[in-house]
């Protein structure tokens, strides 16, 4: 009779193990990637110029959420990656 319970508390005891916390579903939800078509949406204020050069005049600052339409994806001499965007009554580049 000791084993019994022995064995009941050990299979008890080990059996979550292989649960995850809560018993939830343990799938991950999967990684939703943005369509060519979509918009892509400004991560915070940023900076729109007239040209993808860091001194170049800002045309406008875009806000957080802003939805963008990417045009052109352009690489300077430094490396640093540019983006014509178009976005809302504007249309100029975004460093990064």
């Amino acid at each position: 009779m000791p084993w019994r319970w022995a064995w009941l508390l050990g299979l008890a005891l080990m059996a979550p193990v292989g649960l995850p916390a809560g018993g939830g579903d343990p799938s991950r939800p999967g990684l939703r990637r943005r369509n060519a078509g979509e918009p892509l949406l400004a991560a915070g204020p940023r900076r729109l110029q007239t040209s993808p050069d860091l001194q170049a005049p800002v045309l406008a600052v875009i806000e957080s959420g802003q939805p963008l339409r990417v045009l052109e994806i352009w690489r300077d001499d430094a490396g640093r990656r540019w983006r014509r965007v178009s976005g809302g009554r504007h249309r100029g580049w975004l460093a990064g």
